[in-house]
């Protein structure tokens, strides 16, 4: 990692780590919802988080791996506010009835971190019948956002606060398939590519934040939207590609036989995304994308407004068809 170690204007870079990024911000009053937040960089962002004195509720697929993971962060911080609620992202009840529960116990939301994803899985649908990758990165983070906004908009509007939501994205967003989304082959299973499909989910995370960013300040919100890529990190969203030892994408494509050399650690994984959940460089901010907690250029396809707007179209009826 040292490789890429050169500071951006921000004052940071590659090799910064989540606590260094948010060193002497206080996050007391603050609730976030962390997704994905049992392990890798989910779980660290909670811990810093944490750390820095927000309220975390830890969104989990598997509640047995979200509380220990809250365990651990209570023995190093016994201070802290964490709970871990169930959410499986790859299906919509699970996501409605997480969002009744959140909702039910009438607490604020002021930092919304979509973070959880699979990568580069082999084919296969979701409990909704949308390919695993698409429902699981993109459109359950779509409508968890969208059943979150009320409470967002109510807690900035009384707090008088800024209000955050943070894709976590990737730079394979640039390595979709051809032509950005596959809007009439989603479920293509013949003409499947697992990481052209990742890419796609990815470059979906990053016009879902840039055309939510447009929508929230047509509406005069105080809520910004931003996307990010964390880096390549080792975690266990690889384990369906034992490449990653020697092969990393890092840029503009694939660097070879520098393996773990030019990878994040955990805590460096998670800089960016608590760099834009909690820094106060990052006020009023928003429809932008960060990667190694500075401003960042993203493909042609991602600035693509009505690209954008059609997703946005798109996923709305798709969650509307699924719901009949």
């Amino acid at each position: 990692m040292w490789l890429f170690s050169r500071k951006g204007a921000s004052g940071f870079s590659a090799t910064s780590t989540a606590e260094q990024v948010t060193e002497g911000i206080d996050g007391s009053g603050f609730t976030a919802i962390v997704t994905g937040a049992s392990s890798g960089i989910g779980a660290e962002t909670a811990r810093v988080l944490a750390l820095r004195g927000v309220h975390v509720i830890m969104a989990v697929r598997s509640l047995s791996a979200g509380h220990q993971a809250k365990q651990a962060i209570i023995k190093e911080i016994p201070n802290a506010k964490v709970d871990a609620m169930e959410l499986d992202l790859s299906s919509m009840t699970s996501i409605r009835k997480f969002a009744s529960n959140f909702n039910s116990l009438g607490f604020p939301l002021n930092v919304l971190v979509n973070n959880a994803g699979v990568m580069a899985t082999p084919f296969m649908l979701s409990k909704d019948n949308i390919e695993l990758q698409f429902a699981t990165n993109h459109v359950g983070h779509f409508l968890l956002t969208n059943l979150m906004l009320e409470t967002m908009k109510k807690t900035s509007h009384e707090t008088s606060q800024e209000g955050r939501i943070v894709n976590v994205s990737s730079r394979r967003h640039k390595f979709s398939y051809p032509e950005g989304i596959r809007f009439d082959r989603i479920n293509d299973q013949s003409g499947y590519n697992s990481l052209s499909a990742y890419g796609q989910s990815k470059l979906a995370n990053v016009l879902h934040a840039n055309e939510l960013a447009r929508r929230l300040k047509e509406e005069k919100v105080v809520i910004t939207a931003n996307s990010l890529h964390p880096g390549a990190i080792a975690t266990n969203l690889f384990r369906h590609h034992s490449f990653v030892n020697v092969f990393v994408l890092v840029n503009s494509g694939l660097v070879a036989a520098l393996g773990r050399h030019v990878m994040k650690n955990v805590q460096q994984g998670a800089a960016t995304t608590c760099y834009v959940a909690l820094h106060p460089d990052v006020k009023g901010i928003t429809g932008k994308y960060y990667d190694d907690s500075n401003l960042a250029e993203t493909s042609s396809q991602a600035n693509d407004q009505d690209l954008a707007k059609k997703l946005w179209d798109f996923t709305h009826n798709l969650i509307h068809q699924c719901k009949v």
